[in-house]
């Protein structure tokens, strides 16, 4: 990483509240399928960045929170989405960790290789009119009155906001994690 790791006794006020967030949070409750805490206690991740700017940080934190535990989009919307965008943008951290999660939801390793290649076919049509939104929004960051139309008919407007908001927030961090120079921690 090309920014120094912050450990726990290096942290200022602001910087600590956004780690008790980040280690202590909804991201830490229930089982741990990547590492939220390397084992020098500086974070992983994109998460290990924010405390950098740990104004911006608490907020874009709690918005991935928000993503991660209070959307109504399922959890294999979420999960495939975020594969998506983390394939799209080739962000190492983003397809390790939410791979992980994925498997953990049911994705199986036909669909993950299917999301990698761009030929991911949904179980239903919520699955499937997710993916080609959020397809749409990366290969070309336009989506069509057609597309909207035949995506609007099957999502909600929540769905379609949620959708639109967590390719945002994943293009975010796999653009800061490039940035630093943020990879994979080693296990």
């Amino acid at each position: 990483m090309r920014l120094k790791k912050l450990v726990p006794g290096e942290l200022d006020d602001e910087q600590r509240a956004v780690y008790d967030a980040i280690a202590g949070g909804d991201r830490a409750k229930g089982k741990q399928l990547f590492p939220l805490v390397d084992s020098d206690g500086s974070l992983t991740g994109p998460f290990g960045v924010m405390l950098h700017a740990p104004r911006i940080g608490d907020r874009l934190q709690a918005l991935g929170s928000a993503i991660r535990f209070q959307t109504n989009l399922s959890d294999r919307v979420r999960e495939i989405a975020i594969l998506q965008v983390g394939h799209a943008l080739g962000s190492q951290f983003e397809w390790w960790a939410h791979e992980r999660v994925a498997r953990s939801i049911g994705v199986t390793d036909e669909e993950i290789t299917a999301i990698s290649l761009g030929s991911f076919q949904g179980r239903d049509e919520t699955e499937q009119a997710s993916y080609e939104v959020v397809a749409n929004l990366l290969q070309s960051s336009v989506v069509t009155d057609e597309e909207f139309e035949r995506a609007s008919a099957i999502l909600s407007d929540q769905e379609l906001v949620e959708l639109s908001v967590l390719v945002g927030y994943y293009r975010t961090l796999a653009q800061t994690m490039t940035l630093f120079g943020v990879g994979i921690p080693e296990e």
